[in-house]
């Protein structure tokens, strides 16, 4: 990863994005590979030599087709959650115990149309809607939500401020910190 601080140890490093629309929702995709269904934020791994914001627009545009989106804030350090024994034996060959994540959240500029969950390949998602950040927070799997609790006290006062300026497209901070 270029120009980041490593994730720890045992970790696969892996960006985020809350994408939240100019009324103040935030985008989330309902797993396709999930049972029962579980909604999240777009996300996935760093490659080797991509620092992670670029990382996370990737990711945006991968899973719902859009790049339409301006970084307005970043999380400091990571967040790492570790998988459950029967998934971690079977994901990425057994070589993490979980994800080390380092999240953005970012204003939507497009519209719903711009939204295609199909663009992936293959699709993350099989729906999608603007939802709650909280809601979110409490509709994604277990063992990932205490990362979901941190996003819903590290973004929402910023959403809320972002939103209420009466502005239709957000403001890039002068600083991610």
């Amino acid at each position: 990863m270029a120009g980041a601080t490593p994730p720890p140890d045992g970790y696969r490093p892996c960006a985020g994005i809350v994408l939240f629309n100019r009324n103040g929702r935030v985008f989330a995709g309902r797993r396709s590979d999930t049972r029962p269904p579980a909604w999240q934020f777009p996300q996935g791994g760093i490659r080797r030599d991509e620092a992670p914001e670029a990382a996370a627009l990737r990711e945006l545009a991968e899973e719902t087709g859009t790049d339409r989106a301006v970084i307005v804030q970043a999380m400091e350090g990571w967040l790492t959650y570790d998988l459950p024994g029967d998934l971690r034996a079977r994901m990425w060959g057994g070589r993490y115990r979980g994800q080390a994540q380092k999240w953005f959240l970012a204003g939507f500029t497009g519209e719903d149309g711009d939204i295609d969950i199909r663009a992936g390949d293959p699709p993350e998602f099989d729906a999608w809607r603007w939802m709650e950040l909280s809601e979110v927070a409490a509709q994604i799997v277990p063992f990932k939500r205490e990362v979901y609790g941190a996003l819903v006290a590290a973004f929402s006062d910023r959403i809320v401020r972002e939103t209420a300026s009466g502005s239709n497209a957000p403001r890039a901070p002068a600083s991610t910190s």
